[in-house]
């Protein structure tokens, strides 16, 4: 493998020039910052872990109360079609598609992550209205910091996104802009993965 093609996967391809050389490096070190975010998620499923306990609710409501796991399955649908049709901005840029399809990938990425976050916090208001607020219980306190922090994270893609249209639409798509939407490519698809984990530990693990 040369010295060019180090981490497979992240490649712009050499017709891109300056912009994969620059991938190469700027977009695995954004991966690799992208790991304290893990850790971080990581702490709050071990704390939900220490909390998924009779004890932990301390008297209060239960996931079996609160869950909606019809709405979940449209948030998990809305973020993973999203993830996918991020692909089609990656491809774009790999294969020079032009500005309009990757404005219009983007925009398609940013209205899934919107659907996603609109089905999310109408979760959160109809689980408070019930009694499922964070200081009601150590569980629903690290429930709500692990789900409302991958949230935050979505919202903050979508402004990511949007900021990258308004670059494309006053820069082209210069080498500076096929980095940064390479990276933004790894934060898109890194929240996929934290929300898969979600899914599976917090909403599909039943109470012990």
């Amino acid at each position: 493998m040369s010295e060019s093609n180090l981490y497979p996967g992240l490649n712009l391809g050499d017709t891109h020039g300056e912009a994969h050389d620059q991938a190469e490096t700027t977009v695995f070190g954004f991966w690799v910052f992208l790991m304290s975010d893990l850790i971080i998620f990581g702490i709050l499923f071990a704390a939900y872990a220490a909390y998924l306990n009779p004890m932990g609710l301390a008297g209060g409501p239960g996931p079996n109360d609160l869950f909606d796991i019809k709405s979940v399955a449209i948030q998990t649908a809305f973020l993973l079609v999203g993830g996918v049709a991020y692909a089609g901005v990656s491809l774009g840029v790999k294969y020079k598609k032009g500005r309009a399809k990757l404005v219009a990938w983007l925009f398609l990425c940013a209205m899934l992550g919107t659907g996603f976050l609109f089905f999310e916090v109408k979760d959160f208001l109809s689980q408070a209205s019930e009694g499922g607020t964070p200081q009601a219980s150590g569980w629903l306190s690290a429930y709500w910091a692990l789900v409302g922090l991958h949230g935050v994270h979505v919202f903050s893609g979508i402004m990511w996104i949007l900021a990258m249209i308004g670059q494309i639409a006053t820069r082209g798509i210069d080498d500076v802009v096929k980095v940064r939407l390479s990276m933004l490519g790894v934060f898109w698809h890194f929240l996929d993965l934290i929300w898969v984990g979600i899914f599976s530990f917090v909403f599909l693990v039943p109470l012990a």
